[in-house]
Order: structure tokens, then C-alpha cells, then sequence
């Protein structure tokens, strides 16, 4: 089976501003893919190219079997869409947006009233579907979204930061959404996310993109096992580089590292080690301010393969590489 999308050296160049730099990737039909990375990394303008909202530099890629670039059309009428700006008229209702969608679509009245029922069933909007939208939550803005690119029956969904900005139970309602469209409708999506949890919760595979090319790649539990069994962390105050002599010589760590005040130390029996790294920081005289042992999570991976932590570095408006 051929995959559902692939990228050959995909780059996209704004003036003097490579913000896709070279990036290659395959996704399987019925794959959830996860797309993380900072503010600027590419992020949003893959998606664009992998839409055909923007055209390639250079480079080649395919969705449902269909050039990007040739093959504009054949791609629109196979996906669906939601952005992280939804394109929704508040003095509308959610049905009567649902219907103008489906009718862009060239679906007849009869089909539009079919996949009415199913969408708002599938994304659970209920009784507000007749309410105008500017009286809806953010979250059930985002489901209507949801719904109205699902409404031609799509083979394959792009969803960019579908939670951004959502409170912890829309974010969750989201995710069962989102894990029923795969699991049920079989359907492929392309997840761009801010959410490390998010992607761990939902991908089959995460690919990281760092400065406009694909860092790293896998699935969760491999990228977590990666960067070792157990992580040692500690927040110090004092010489870094003292401690991460002292650190080094205790046995059974096996690598550290320092970013800013914060000492990561991986070994595989985290348990047994994190003792001996406490005296041995004790001994060298430096101001532990916290120390906690912890399995690898996405945060870990992202900080290895990028040099920050995603947490730190997201921000609630969409990539700005596009504009840059």
C-alpha cells in the first residue's frame, strides 16, 4: 500500500528565509502522525505545502497519491482541513456552516444531510448546532471546525494545533475526537502540535522538525528510549561544569548534560544511581535546588534533538515562519 503522504526534500523559501528546509517523510494510510516543533521550525508551512495552500521552493511531495503541485484539485476533494484560525461566520449557526461546506464541497442535499447527522454525532456538538456560532465556547468552535472538515468525508485530516488555547476538558474532548475519527472512520491524520502529551497520547509516530528540517522521527516509546532508560535531574545553583564532573564519575550514569541551571544525568537503573549523584553533588559543595528522578517523557527528546525545551518555547499564535 502506497503511503498516504510523502515529502522528497521538501523546501520552501520566503525572500532570504528557508523556512522548510529540506524535509522527507512518509505517513502510512491510517496513521495518526505527529508533527512537533518550536516557533519557526516549519511546522505550519509543511502543512500549507502538504494542503496546496503554498507552493514548494523545491523538492516534491504527495497526498493520496497526488503531486502537490499538478495534482491541486485531485488533493482538496481527498483532505480535510482545520488550521488554528477557524474560518467560522458567528452570525451563522453550526448547521448553516455545516451546509455552506458541504455544498462548497458539490455534495447534494441529500449527501449534506447524511454527513450532517454523522459529523455532529462524531464530534459531539448536540443541540448547539442550531445556535448561532458567536455564542459558542472556544472548544465547541473548534469542534464545528472539526466537523466542517469532515463533512465530504475526507481519506486524510490535517488538524494544526487543534487544541491550542482550549481549557484542560475541551483539550480532552478533542483527543477522543480526534482517536475516534482513526480508529472507527480508519482515517489518516496529520497532527502538527504545541502539546507534548498531545502527541503522546494520540501519535503512532512523532516526527520533530528543528530550523526547517526533520530532526528526528519514531514512535514514542522509541524516541523516549533514545535518550536513555531513566533521566536524573537536578537544578543547581553553583559551577555547572563542577557538577557535571562529579555527576560523570558516579557509576552507572551514563551520559550528562547542562542546559542553563538544570543537570540531566541518564542512566539505565535510574533508582539505584540517583543516591550516589546526590552525595556526589553534596561532596562538591553546590546548592541543590531540586532533584527528581523521572522516566524519559517527549520534553526530554525534544530537548535533546533541539537544545530547548518545547514547553518553554511554544506560544498560543501559530508558526510565524510564514511571515518571518
Amino acid at each position: 500500500m502506497n503511503p498516504a503522504i510523502t515529502a522528497t526534500d521538501l523546501r520552501r523559501t520566503f525572500g532570504e528565509n528557508e523556512a522548510v528546509a529540506g524535509v522527507d517523510l512518509a505517513v502510512e494510510p491510517g496513521e495518526i502522525y505527529g508533527f512537533l516543533g518550536p516557533n519557526g521550525a516549519g511546522k505550519s508551512t509543511t502543512v500549507k505545502m502538504l494542503c496546496t495552500l503554498l507552493t514548494p521552493t523545491s523538492g516534491t511531495a504527495t497526498v493520496a497519491g497526488y503531486d502537490v503541485e499538478r495534482d491541486a484539485g485531485a488533493i482538496r476533494l481527498r483532505i480535510g482541513v482545520a488550521l488554528q484560525d477557524a474560518s467560522i461566520d458567528g452570525k451563522q449557526t453550526g448547521r448553516e456552516m455545516l451546509d455552506l461546506q458541504g455544498r462548497l464541497y458539490g455534495l447534494s442535499k441529500s449527501n449534506i444531510a447524511k454527513r450532517m447527522d454523522d459529523v455532529i454525532g462524531l464530534v459531539n456538538i448536540g443541540a448547539a448546532i442550531d445556535d448561532r456560532v458567536e455564542t459558542y465556547s472556544g472548544g465547541m468552535k473548534r469542534r464545528l471546525d472539526l466537523a466542517m472538515s469532515l463533512i465530504h468525508k475526507p481519506q486524510i485530516l490535517f488538524l494544526d494545533e487543534p487544541t491550542t488555547g482550549l481549557d484542560p476538558v475541551s483539550r480532552t474532548d478533542v483527543w477522543n475526537e480526534v482517536r475516534a475519527l482513526n480508529e472507527q472512520e480508519g482515517m489518516t491524520i496529520f497532527l502538527t502540535t504545541q502539546y507534548l502529551e498531545e502527541a503522546d497520547e494520540l501519535a503512532h509516530r512523532v516526527g520533530i522538525i528543528a530550523e526547517g528540517r526533520l530532526a528526528t522521527e519514531g514512535t514514542p516509546g522509541e524516541l523516549k528510549r533514545s535518550i536513555g532508560t531513566d533521566l536524573i535531574v537536578a537544578k543547581i545553583d553553583g559551577d555547572m561544569a563542577t557538577a557535571a564532573a562529579a555527576v560523570r564519575a558516579v557509576d552507572g550514569v551514563e551520559t550528562v548534560e547542562i542546559h542553563g541551571d538544570e543537570l540531566s544525568a541518564s542512566a539505565s537503573d535510574g533508582a539505584g544511581v540517583v543516591s550516589g549523584v546526590a552525595v556526589a553533588l553534596n561532596s562538591s559543595e553546590l546548592r541543590v535546588t531540586s532533584l527528581t528522578l523521572r522516566t524519559p517523557t517527549l520534553d526530554d527528546v525534544f530537548l535533546d534533538v533541539t537544545g530547548a525545551k518545547l514547553s518553554a518555547s511554544h506560544q498560543t499564535d501559530a508558526d510565524r515562519e510564514a511571515t518571518s
